[in-house]
């Protein structure tokens, strides 16, 4: 004992420093925990593809809501100025009949997004209640949806969306019917599988030993979980709905005359192309440019909500 007291009297108070804590990780641990959705927006706000996607629609968007109310000409108003270049009167020219393209443009764009945003919602609802319903059910009910959604798939989905067309009317209404009638089975198949993949987690399972109910794990559990994956295919399905309905249009299974959409107006410019190219010029790079914006938005949700990505 006297020999360890003699052995640290040689160590003088003023041979040692007083260490603080380290202020590198006290700035880590002082940093609040970003949460999920915040990183995703964050993420998604340095793809710039997808932030040029988001610039185009919004001002799509305002363009086709704005310019009908405000405009001093019609849509369907006769000017009598037939097939006009474009010009300052008349920006995007005159078709045939003497109308204002540029207005029918817009007008277009309220159909053709209007067409596409609908088919594509109602798509959402159905393809999530089937394919949460598939997954959590047992086996036999399992099989017995999926088989049916199969045999929705098999027929081409162009060639039924025709037939419902040609036996309908045409307008508005039919045309988002024809478009639902398979268009929810990607959606219900992708959902599914999320669905198989959560189901089994603990909470979800504790949640079941606490007497939940179908409906509230649908509601509380899976679908808040499988968001992500349903986001990002709802925004590849609304271009896929917007080219259906400009390609029925195109061949002359669209809404009825005088309503425009882009579809219509871009066959309405095909019989002009060569005397009068603005005609289609105007309608087809509408078309490519939302097309185009709604892929750019959905790609930057997929790597956005990418759980491989996340840091």
């Amino acid at each position: 004992m006297t020999q360890n007291k003699i052995e640290l009297s040689k160590f003088a108070p003023e041979m040692f420093n007083v260490v603080g804590p380290r202020h590198e990780e006290n700035d880590k641990l002082s940093k609040k925990s970003v949460s999920f959705w915040k990183e995703v927006i964050l993420r998604f706000s340095q793809n710039k593809l997808a932030i040029i996607g988001v610039i185009l629609l919004v001002i799509i968007t305002l363009m086709a809501t704005f310019v009908p109310m405000l405009s001093q000409y019609s849509y369907k108003e006769q000017l009598g100025i037939y097939n006009a270049a474009p010009s300052a009167a008349h920006w995007f020219g005159t078709d045939d009949l003497g109308r204002d393209m540029f207005v029918r443009v817009w007008a277009g764009a309220r159909i053709s997004l209007f067409i596409g945003i609908t088919a594509a919602v109602i798509d959402l609802i159905i393809g999530v209640l089937w394919g949460s319903i598939s997954g959590l059910a047992g086996e036999r009910v399992d099989n017995i949806m999926m088989r049916f959604a199969d045999v929705l798939t098999a027929v081409p989905y162009l060639l039924v969306v025709i037939i419902l067309v040609v036996v309908m009317e045409p307008g508005l209404v039919p045309m988002i019917i024809a478009l639902c009638i398979t268009g929810w089975v990607n959606m219900a198949r992708i959902v599914r599988g999320e669905v198989l993949s959560i189901k089994n987690q603990e909470y979800v399972l504790a949640a079941r030993t606490l007497g939940a109910n179908t409906s509230h794990l649908i509601i509380r559990h899976l679908i808040p979980n499988a968001l992500g994956a349903i986001l990002v295919t709802m925004t590849l399905t609304i271009p896929l709905a917007i080219f259906t309905e400009a390609f029925l249009s195109y061949l002359g299974l669209g809404v009825p005359a005088p309503r425009a959409s882009w579809g219509t107006m871009a066959a309405e410019g095909n019989k002009a192309l060569v005397a009068y190219p603005w005609r289609l010029f105007f309608p087809a790079v509408f078309i490519s440019l939302t097309i185009f914006a709604f892929n750019a938005v959905g790609d930057g949700l997929r790597d956005a909500l990418d759980p491989k990505l996340r840091k």
